[in-house]
């Protein structure tokens, strides 16, 4: 059983309950992580292939906390153009998680980036195999409800490093939300899929 403390024991159901979250049953609400998707380079392609390489190999031994970071995430937003302008990033504290595994501790964290108050990309980190993305996804709503522009469509990404999660959030007159496919770095392209999915959220928040 994983426990979420800090910010603050947040379940899809507090959301839902607290602030009426619901979640968005029509396929063209969030049609940003499968439609107009920018095609890749080759260069950038095998830039993507020796980022899985590194990750599958450093993934046979316990990872230290940061190595997600550096090794696959950092890349990504490096490829996605997103440490250019016009986006500035700021970092949130981080969210500390504790599960029991056959009867040991397994500590771990959340770790939440903010590229230009429109898109929250949310990290789970761990010494031991990865974290389910549900730990995270109710997290990264959380962040994204207090958005200081709470009139545009906010996106976020939750990530453990092998696996990644898209997700939307309208806020009307209650919050919307809707997920992307769950890609995996352990599958074919899927790698290629989550850097084309980023370029495309960049381009639309650029126009804004």
């Amino acid at each position: 059983m994983v426990q979420v403390i800090q910010a603050d024991k947040v379940t899809l159901y507090d959301l839902k309950k607290k602030f009426q979250f619901q979640l968005a049953t029509d396929e063209q609400f969030f049609p940003e992580w499968r439609e107009d998707l920018p095609q890749l380079t080759d260069t950038e392609k095998q830039r993507l292939d020796q980022v899985k390489a590194s990750y599958l190999n450093l993934s046979m031994r316990p990872m230290l906390e940061d190595m997600v970071k550096m090794v696959v995430l950092s890349p990504l937003l490096d490829q996605a153009a997103f440490y250019l302008p016009p986006f500035y990033s700021a970092s949130e504290e981080s969210v500390q998680i504790v599960s029991q595994d056959e009867g040991v501790v397994i500590r771990g964290k959340i770790d939440v980036l903010v590229l230009q108050d429109e898109l929250w990309v949310v990290v789970i980190e761990s010494k031991r195999a990865g974290y389910s993305l549900e730990v995270g996804i109710p997290q990264a709503l959380a962040y994204m409800l207090a958005n200081p522009q709470p009139n545009k469509p906010l996106f976020g990404l939750v990530t453990n490093g092998s696996n990644f999660i898209f997700l939307k959030l309208i806020q009307q007159d209650f919050p919307l939300y809707a997920l992307s496919d769950e890609f995996t770095l352990r599958r074919g392209n899927d790698l290629y899929t989550v850097l084309s999915v980023l370029k495309r959220l960049g381009q639309l928040i650029s126009q804004d």
